[in-house]
């Protein structure tokens, strides 16, 4: 281990400084309404001279803050001997439904000294239980049969639901935990309860629907207090998924369900919950609200009355009879869990504002400049009686209208009515759409329109980003840009294959290839252990995994898309290091492992998939699917799958079902290999396709004495190519990162760097500011491609990983990150690349810069992580019409932070070692000396 650290003082080496971000489980800071009674619990040692590692650590965890750090009553780890600073397992007194927390952790520096505690950190539980729950589900009572609309699915009005009652004492805490079967929004006293959208969220609703707590002590008052909640039909009631379900949702209508409990500071509770006292209608503003489709709000149908808002205690009802109806209730379903969300609501993250706009046909649209996800809000004039229309796309036509073709059966309309003149200010509620362009007609043509009539609200769920890169090239930064924007947009409660038009679904082959590049860029940990959860949960009996979660598509498993079930288990796993996650999957795991035998005739897999999807150039009738042969792409993942669930077995320290499931393996790659290869590494089923080599170099199927022989196969796929990639969703990601295990690291970065199509910056020449579905969703010569793609979808982003990992050269050497590899991929492709990582033990950064005269790397390496620093022994030089070599040596003098290293034999030194730091920054050069 090199240490190139500064002398401190004594007295700061004593007592390093506390423990730092503390958090419970997959991030959570201070929550209210957690999910799980078995927390676990994580903190980062602070940047500081003093602290290198963690020898030591010590949790206490209370009933009060009083009662800490000296006399914990729920547990006290005791002093443990290990570096651990994440996942720690709570294993003290059993916790409880709406019990309040506290806890402290110190640690040891790696020379003994301890820290002082950290500050005191605290979660609340949630209703763990649907025995926790007083309340009813409640609707408006229905006079006569719902309405349909033109798909002949039902109109769902949105609901106003609201009950009034006295708080009579003193009031020390409030708690209201809510749900709906739709989307809910609620109020107390007028305010608005939380600032989350679209809750609870996307989860099998047959199986289980997340509730959300809200502390609302300081929206209650002494004396009348009134609840409010406005109902829509979200995903759970409203017309969405394909159009052969679409009369499953016929009988199904929005339910409201609500428990506010109510501390007084004399001991004495109150509760109030959803029953029959509640009153509702559906004659308030918003007429419609569909996601598809969008939303209506008619401003005429006032709620308002004796000066107070539907929401206000002053409101009567009584005043509007003709209004106001009765609820009728439901008990909570036994077959269906209630529990909190466990992770992290969509919420209005950032607000873009136009850079342009123009008219066409009378209408104004706005062009945002970016393609996103949320919705519009307006602040523009109108005049009474007017209706306001506002459409949305991702693109425009030649003409410069609006272009609609790819949204199939999403109308994407948004209306508003006005009850008077005067300025509008509107924002919609229970919608999303994708778009970049906004058109707006039905405003007072009077105004000259102006840009800040619109703006564009950015909504995902609420995780913050972790990862950022950047390089000279800003081609290179926008694909960046667009792997971003690409996670931002389908990250909306659930992982997505597309925002915008009528699909929107939880498909597992988009996620299969984007969740490892997913994991740099947010903190995603919460969004994926909740989805997987849903994946369990809809696993069917036969074992299979459907390929979309929650499952609108029935009873449809794949291979390459099903294996999610597998795959990000396990990339959670590498890139937090948390085992829960494995050990909440393992029975998932082992029965998809079954399913996929299920499949096997004689070694071959017969499992259905739609293959290689969207490769380029396919000759397959159905050219959607790409040329690589079935067969071999199911019995590759499922030798993949054997792999990851041995590997997940040995983390587990199943040792057993490790041995198995790797006698399984080896026996699946021969099978593998006898099937679909021959002695010369040529393809011995369907055509010879670059994804056929990929799959079986990428996940080592082939022996060695036949894998030489298939690399040189593969390199003829590209030559055959032209030099570009001809893969879909299942191969594209694997390009780079065979190419560099083959030691073509030259390649994957001709491929990186091309522009034309098909290729990853083809879509940047072409004006993208997200990924596409189809590397040529639009051209400036041909426009968009004649059967319509998204223009938002993230599998094709899956390319982030390696440009994280190799590109600025971050890459794990253990889970979570303990043990890093700075060893990046330099190329004259660029002057600098580098990447800044939020890793679960703090800020790891790898930036490098090349000129003509030296290479210089700045790193930083956090407190308990050890990093293994390969300095390159070559750059990859572009190739051009002056290119002679394909590579320049790195042989010059090494030197870090000012010294140099074996300075007396400098010529004979062999670069490319491997250098061990502990935590700190590092300033390494080498010059570019070719003695």
């Amino acid at each position: 281990m090199l240490s190139f650290s500064c002398a401190n003082k004594e007295k700061d080496i004593q007592t390093p400084a506390q423990p730092e971000q503390l958090t419970i489980s997959e991030g959570f800071v201070e929550p209210v309404g957690f999910y799980d009674a078995q927390p676990s619990f994580s903190w980062k040692l602070p940047v500081d001279a003093a602290v290198k590692a963690q020898s030591q650590y010590r949790i206490v965890v209370a009933s009060s803050p009083d009662l800490l750090p000296g006399n914990p009553d729920l547990w006290d780890s005791g002093v443990i001997n290990s570096d651990t600073t994440n996942f720690v397992r709570y294993e003290g007194t059993e916790l409880k439904s709406r019990q309040r927390v506290f806890w402290q952790v110190k640690y040891w520096n790696e020379r003994g000294f301890d820290s002082k505690w950290s500050a005191v950190a605290s979660f609340e539980l949630g209703l763990l239980s649907s025995s926790d729950w007083n309340a009813k589900w409640i609707e408006i009572e229905q006079p006569a049969p719902l309405m349909l609309d033109k798909f002949d699915t039902p109109i769902h009005i949105p609901q106003y639901l609201r009950t009034t009652f006295t708080a009579d004492k003193s009031i020390k805490s409030a708690r209201l935990y809510i749900t709906a079967k739709g989307l809910f929004e609620s109020f107390i006293n007028g305010n608005r309860v939380g600032n989350d959208v679209l809750t609870p969220g996307y989860t099998p609703y047959h199986k289980r629907i997340e509730t959300l707590t809200y502390d609302v002590t300081k929206l209650l008052v002494s004396g009348e207090n009134a609840i409010g909640i406005t109902l829509a039909e979200g995903w759970y009631a409203g017309r969405f998924g394909p159009k052969r379900h679409w009369h499953k949702k016929r009988d199904i209508t929005p339910k409201a369900l609500a428990q506010l409990e109510i501390e007084y500071t004399d001991g004495t509770r109150k509760v109030v919950v959803t029953d029959n006292n509640w009153q509702a209608t559906q004659q308030g503003p918003l007429r419609r609200s569909s996601l598809y489709d969008g939303e209506m709000f008619d401003a005429n149908f006032s709620l308002k009355n004796n000066n107070a808002n539907w929401h206000e205690p002053q409101y009567e009802t009584e005043n509007a009879p003709e209004k106001w109806r009765s609820v009728q209730s439901l008990s909570i379903e036994s077959d269906v869990l209630l529990e909190p969300k466990r992770h992290f609501t969509p919420k209005n993250k950032q607000v873009l504002t136009p850079v342009s706009l123009h008219k066409v046909d009378g209408k104004i649209i706005f062009d945002l400049g970016q393609n996103m996800v949320g919705v519009a809000r307006v602040n523009l004039p109108m005049i009474e009686g007017e209706k306001l229309k506002i459409r949305f796309a991702e693109g425009i036509n030649s003409d410069g209208s609006l272009y609609t073709k790819n949204l199939g059966s999403a109308a994407q309309e948004d209306t508003y009515i006005a009850a008077k003149s005067g300025v509008v200010e509107w924002q919609p509620q229970f919608t999303f759409h994708g778009f970049r362009y906004v058109e707006v007609s039905g405003f007072d043509e009077k105004e000259t329109p102006q840009l800040n009539w619109v703006q564009g609200i950015v909504q995902y769920t609420d995780f913050e980003l972790t990862g950022q890169f950047t390089s000279s090239d800003p081609r290179l930064n926008q694909l960046q840009s667009n792997i971003e924007w690409g996670l931002k947009g389908n990250f909306l409660d659930i992982p997505t294959d597309c925002p915008q038009r009528s699909e929107r679904l939880g498909w597992t082959g988009d996620a299969l290839a984007f969740a490892p590049t997913s994991l740099f860029i947010a903190d995603s940990h919460a969004f994926w252990s909740a989805w997987l959860q849903s994946i369990r949960e809809e696993q069917f009996e036969n074992h299979g995994i459907p390929v979309v979660v929650p499952n609108e598509v029935g009873e449809i498993v794949q291979a390459g898309w099903s294996d999610a079930a597998v795959t990000i288990p396990w990339d959670i796993y590498w890139r937090t290091g948390d085992e829960r996650v494995l050990r909440e999957n393992y029975e998932m795991m082992k029965r998809w492992i079954l399913y996929h035998q299920s499949q096997l005739e004689n070694g071959v897999s017969k499992m259905w998939t739609v293959g290689d999807w969207l490769q380029p150039y396919s000759t397959r009738e159905d050219s959607r699917r790409g040329e690589t042969d079935h067969g071999l792409i199911s019995t590759a993942f499922y030798a993949r799958s054997l792999d990851i669930v041995a590997r997940t077995a040995k983390v587990l320290q199943k040792t057993d079902d490790a041995k198995h499931y790797a006698s399984l393996l080896e026996e699946a790659k021969a099978n593998f290999q006898a099937s679909f290869f021959d002695q010369q590494g040529n393809i011995k089923q369907g055509q010879p396709t670059q994804t056929s080599y990929l799959l079986a170099i990428g996940f080592d199927l082939l022996s060695d004495e036949i894998l030489q022989a298939a690399e040189a196969r593969l390199m003829k796929q590209f030559e055959i190519a032209g030099g570009h990639l001809r893969t879909g969703f299942l191969g594209t990601p694997l390009i780079a990162p065979v190419l560099e295990k083959i030691g073509r690291q030259d390649i994957a970065l001709e491929l990186l760097f091309k522009e034309s199509y098909p290729s990853w910056l083809f879509p940047v020449s072409q004006g993208a500011t997200t990924m596409w579905e189809r590397w040529d969703g639009y051209t400036h010569d041909k426009g968009y491609v004649k059967k319509a793609g998204s223009l938002n979808h993230y599998a094709y982003g899956a390319i982030g990983q390696w440009m994280y990992d190799r590109l600025a050269g971050i890459t794990p050497l253990s889970a979570g990150y303990k043990k890093v590899r700075i060893s990046p991929v330099v190329t004259t492709h660029l002057s600098h690349a580098g990447a800044t990582y939020q890793s679960p033990h703090g800020e790891i950064k790898s930036y490098w810069f090349l000129n003509q005269d030296e290479l210089r790397m700045e790193i930083t390496i956090p407190p308990n992580v050890t990093a293994t620093v390969e300095v390159p022994s070559v750059v990859y030089v572009k190739n051009t019409a002056e290119t002679t070599s394909k590579t320049q040596k790195l042989n010059g003098l090494i030197t870090v932070n000012g010294s140099a290293l074996d300075v007396q034999s400098k010529n004979k030194m062999q670069i490319n070692k491997n250098l061990e730091f502990s935590a700190g920054h590092y300033v390494i050069r080498v010059s570019t000396n070719n003695e």
